[in-house]
C-alpha cells in the first residue's frame, strides 16, 4: 500500500478541521481548492448536516421586478442595461409594478425583489412612493435595491447612506439583496465595473443596513478575472462583517456569464468550479446560516447537484428575471419543478419567506411532531 504523502495528509487534516466547523484562515481557504472535488463536497455536506439536521431544502416564491434598465455604470459584464436616451430604455410606472405584485400575491408569493439600473434622473421620491403604495395594498416583503443603487440614490438626493436607508426603510424597505458585490477586491472591480462602488463602500452599506435593523444577503459573482485568493479575500470580508453584525441571512454565488464587451470573450466558469466554490463557501463561512445553489445561472441539474456540496437553499422562483436572461442564459422553474428537484435529490422541500421562516413543508415523516409552519431555520 502506498504511503500517504505529507501533502495528502495536510489536506486531509484541513478537511477535517473544516468539517468540524473550526474557523479557517484565508490561506487554508485557498488550500481547500486543491482538495479532491468529491471529498470536498462530502465535507461541505457534512457541515451542512450539522447546521441543518432537518434535511430541508428551502425555496421562496418571489418576483424579480426590474423597474428600469437605464444605467450609467457601464459594467463590462452586463447585457441588461441601456444608456440614457437609448430606444430600448424603460422606466416602469407605479401602476405596472403594482399589477405585477398583485399577480405574485395571487400565486402565494411572499417577496418582491425590486432592482434596476443607476438611472440618473429617478429621484428618491420615486422609490419611497412606490414602496408605500406596495405596502398599503399587499402583505409583501420588500427585498429591494443593491448597495450600489443605494449609493447612487444617496448621491442623487445629497443624503448620507444612513439617511437614505432610513428613509427607504420607513417607506417599507425590509431587507437588502447582495447584488453588486461581484468580487469585493478593488483590483477586480476596477477591471469589470470601474464606475461601481468600492469593496469598502459595499461593506459599509450592508453594515449600516444591519445596524438599522434590516437584514441582507451576501453574494459573489465568480469566474471573471479574479484569482482563487481573491475569492477567499471576498469571503473573508463577508465573514468579518457577519462577525460584527450577524445581519447576513445567506450567501449566494453565481457564475460570470459573458454577455457584453470587453468581458464577453471570457469563458464561462465550469460546473466543477462552481461546485468547488460552493463547497469552499460552506466550509469557510462558518457564521452564515444558509448557502444557496443557483438554478437561475447554473441550470437545474447543477443546482440540484449543489445540494450535495453544502447548499440548503434553492433561492427563488424569480418570476420575470431579466438581468441574467439578457445574456441569453434562461432557465425557468415553478413550484412543482422546485419540489420535484429537491425530492429527487433525497431532501425535503420547504417553502420559506425572506426571513427564512418555514411557510410550508412537502411532507416527511422525520419531521413529525414539528410545527412545520412555525419552524424557523
Amino acid at each position: 500500500m502506498p504511503l500517504v504523502s505529507s501533502l495528502d495528509q495536510a489536506l486531509g487534516d484541513l478537511l477535517e478541521k473544516a468539517r468540524q466547523g473550526d474557523r479557517l484562515t484565508p490561506d487554508e481557504g485557498v488550500a481547500l481548492f486543491e482538495v479532491d472535488l468529491f471529498e470536498l463536497g462530502q465535507a461541505a455536506d457534512g457541515r451542512r448536516r450539522r447546521l441543518h439536521p432537518e434535511n430541508l431544502v428551502t425555496f421562496i416564491i418571489d418576483r424579480y421586478i426590474n423597474y428600469t434598465n437605464v444605467c450609467i455604470t457601464d459594467c463590462g459584464f452586463c447585457a441588461f442595461y441601456r444608456r440614457p436616451g437609448h430606444e430600448e430604455g424603460y422606466v416602469r410606472s407605479k401602476d405596472e409594478i403594482l399589477k405585477k405584485v398583485e399577480a405574485l400575491v395571487a400565486l402565494g408569493g411572499t417577496t418582491v425583489l425590486l432592482q434596476g439600473g443607476h438611472h440618473p434622473r429617478l429621484p428618491l421620491d420615486y422609490y419611497t412612493d412606490l414602496f408605500r403604495s406596495i405596502k398599503a395594498r399587499f402583505p409583501i416583503h420588500l427585498h429591494c435595491l443593491t448597495a450600489s443603487e443605494i449609493d447612487h440614490l444617496a448621491k442623487l438626493s445629497k443624503r448620507s447612506i444612513e439617511e437614505t436607508l432610513t428613509v427607504l426603510h420607513e417607506a417599507g424597505l425590509d431587507s437588502l439583496p447582495g447584488g453588486g458585490a461581484e468580487i469585493l477586491v478593488d483590483r477586480v472591480r476596477q477591471e469589470i465595473s470601474p464606475k461601481k462602488i468600492s469593496a469598502d463602500r459595499w461593506l459599509e452599506i450592508h453594515e449600516t443596513t444591519h445596524r438599522l435593523g434590516m437584514h441582507s444577503t451576501a453574494t459573489m459573482m465568480m469566474g471573471s478575472v479574479e484569482t482563487l485568493a481573491e475569492r477567499i479575500e471576498h469571503l473573508t470580508k463577508v465573514r468579518a462583517l457577519q462577525d460584527r453584525t450577524g445581519g447576513f441571512k445567506a450567501f449566494i454565488h453565481w457564475s460570470f456569464t459573458p454577455g457584453h464587451p470587453p468581458l464577453a470573450p471570457l469563458p464561462m466558469p465550469t460546473a466543477e468550479d462552481y461546485l468547488r466554490t460552493l463547497a469552499v463557501a460552506r466550509l469557510f463561512l462558518d457564521n452564515i446560516p444558509h448557502i444557496h445553489t443557483g438554478w437561475v445561472t447554473e441550470g437545474p441539474k447543477i443546482a440540484q447537484l449543489g445540494l450535495a456540496f453544502g447548499a440548503d437553499d434553492l433561492g427563488g422562483i424569480l418570476m420575470e428575471e431579466e438581468v441574467i436572461s439578457a445574456t441569453g442564459l434562461r432557465y425557468e422553474a415553478d413550484v412543482s419543478q422546485m419540489v420535484a428537484m429537491i425530492r429527487r435529490a433525497g431532501r425535503v422541500p420547504a417553502q420559506r419567506n425572506s426571513r427564512y421562516e418555514i411557510v410550508k413543508v412537502w411532507g416527511d415523516s422525520a419531521l413529525s411532531g414539528v410545527e412545520r409552519a412555525e419552524r424557523v431555520l
